[in-house]
C-alpha cells in the first residue's frame, strides 16, 4: 500500500477499501492529541474527512477493533488502544496463543463462549443488540472470505463484550490472538467456500436474533451448532 503523507496540506485519496482507511486512520492518530485512551472521531467526521461513505468507516473500524487497536464503548465513543491496554493477562499469554493448534482453539471457543450468553442476555443493552446486528449486516454484504471473516470475529467480540464481564473479555481476547494467527487463518482460509459462509451467516442472524428476544436455551443451542459446524468444517472431525 502506498504510504499517504497526512503532514500535507492536500487531503488524502479516498481509500478504495476498509483496511486501506483503516491505516490512514491509524496514521491520522499518531498525532499527539490522539494519544492512547482519547476518543476517536465520529463515523460521520470520519467520513467527511476521508470522503467515504460510514459504510466504509465502518468497515475499518470493525477490522481495527479485531486487531485491538480502538475498542468501542457502549454510550461512549471509540477509543484509540496501546498495544498493553487489557493487559496483564492477556498480554502474558498473547504471543504463545499464536501457536495454538486450531483444535484447541476451536474446544476452547466450544467451552468458552456459549457459557458467556446467559450474561449477554442478562446484561446486553440495545446498543449491544444495535453492534451485533451491525456485524450481521456486515457479514451479508461481505464479498470476499477477507470481508466476511472482518465481520465474524467483530460479531462474536461484540457477544463477549455484551457480557459486560471484563475478566470473561480478557480472557477472550487470548482466544482472538489465537484466531489472528497463521496456524487457524492458514485453515480456515483453505476450508472457505461461499456456502460455508452462506451457513455461518444464517447462523450469526439466528444467533443475534434468539439474543435479541433474550431466548437463552435457544441461543446456547445456536451458539453450539455454530461452533460444532466451523469445527466440522475446520478439522473434518466429528465433534
Amino acid at each position: 500500500m502506498r504510504l499517504v503523507d497526512v503532514s500535507s496540506s492536500a487531503p488524502p485519496a479516498p481509500p478504495a477499501y476498509g483496511r486501506d482507511l483503516a491505516q490512514l486512520i491509524l496514521a491520522r492518530c499518531e498525532d499527539p492529541a490522539y494519544a492512547p485512551g482519547r476518543r476517536l472521531p465520529t463515523e460521520r467526521s470520519l467520513a467527511i474527512e476521508f470522503g467515504v461513505t460510514r459504510t466504509v468507516v465502518r468497515h475499518a473500524l470493525a477490522l481495527l477493533a479485531a486487531e485491538g487497536r480502538i475498542s468501542r464503548e457502549v454510550g461512549r465513543g471509540t477509543f484509540l488502544r496501546s498495544p498493553a491496554d487489557g493487559d496483564e493477562f492477556a498480554g502474558a499469554l498473547a504471543a504463545p496463543a499464536v501457536l495454538v493448534s486450531p483444535a484447541d482453539v476451536i474446544a476452547a471457543r466450544r467451552l468458552l463462549e456459549p457459557q458467556v450468553l446467559p450474561l449477554v442476555v442478562a446484561w446486553a443493552t440495545a446498543r449491544d443488540f444495535e453492534e451485533m446486528g451491525r456485524c450481521v449486516a456486515g457479514g451479508a454484504a461481505a464479498d470476499t472470505y477477507d470481508e466476511f471473516e472482518v465481520w465474524d470475529f467483530a460479531l462474536h467480540h461484540a457477544i463477549v463484550a455484551a457480557s459486560r464481564n471484563q475478566l470473561l473479555l480478557a480472557m477472550y481476547s487470548v482466544i482472538e490472538t489465537a484466531r489472528r494467527g497463521k496456524l487457524w487463518g492458514n485453515l480456515k482460509r483453505r476450508n472457505d467456500s461461499r456456502e460455508r459462509r452462506g451457513a455461518y451467516q444464517a447462523e450469526h442472524e439466528e444467533l443475534v436474533e434468539a439474543l435479541r428476544a433474550r431466548e437463552l436455551d435457544r441461543a446456547i443451542g445456536v451458539m453450539d451448532a455454530h461452533l460444532a459446524r466451523v469445527q466440522v468444517n475446520l478439522l473434518e472431525s466429528a465433534p
